[in-house]
């Protein structure tokens, strides 16, 4: 379907379910969902077949249910490796609570700075923010007019909406992105975004 940018372009995000292994600081770990996730995002999707583009991470925990999703309403899906989720450096893979105790107090001082206070060899939140706007807007652009649902990750919804509602991306974190809860964003060409809602399972 062709783009037109003089209408109402709807984006939905879709944070991935629970994956194997459990609560983590998983970043580009590249875990599969696990049982209880695939029931949630089938959950969170029901019955819905007005999109008509899938965009989604390349890691697993997004783009398996991305591709379930598409061959069963025969949509396209299209792989952004843009919005795979940010990377956490040494802190992939572990617990809060692994974290903890390796360093007491480490994780509370990330979530009051995350720009200054990020994990060793993590990405800079800066550059993690413009890679997730410049996959995000050539989206918008690419889909003008059509409906859209981006499968991606916590990080990454909360980078677009920073974008979408000109929050500072060191904010970014006060906003809460459950497993499989969906977002809505909408725009055209007179209006800049609008949050329709946010968290919704």
């Amino acid at each position: 379907m062709a783009s037109d940018p003089h209408r109402e372009t709807r984006i939905d995000l879709l944070r991935h379910g629970e994956p194997v292994g459990g609560r983590r600081y998983r970043g580009q770990v590249d875990d599969a969902l696990s049982e209880k996730g695939w029931e949630q995002m089938w959950a969170a999707v029901g019955d819905t077949t007005d999109w008509q583009q899938i965009v989604t991470s390349p890691l697993l925990r997004c783009c398996e249910f991305a591709d379930s999703l598409g061959e069963r309403h025969r949509l396209p899906v299209h792989r952004e490796p843009r919005f795979r989720e940010v990377g956490f450096g040494e802190w992939e893979g572990r617990t809060r609570a692994e974290l903890e105790q390796i360093t007491p107090g480490q994780v509370a001082r990330f979530y009051q700075d995350p720009v200054n206070n990020r994990p060793a060899g993590a990405e800079p939140l800066e550059a993690f923010g413009e890679r997730v706007q410049s996959g995000f807007v050539e989206l918008v652009e690419r889909f003008a007019g059509q409906s859209v649902l981006v499968v991606a990750h916590a990080g990454v919804i909360r980078a677009i909406m920073a974008h979408a509602l000109d929050v500072p991306l060191a904010s970014m974190y006060r906003i809460h992105v459950a497993n499989a809860g969906v977002s809505r964003i909408r725009t055209d060409r007179e209006r800049r975004f609008n949050l329709i809602f946010h968290g919704k399972d």
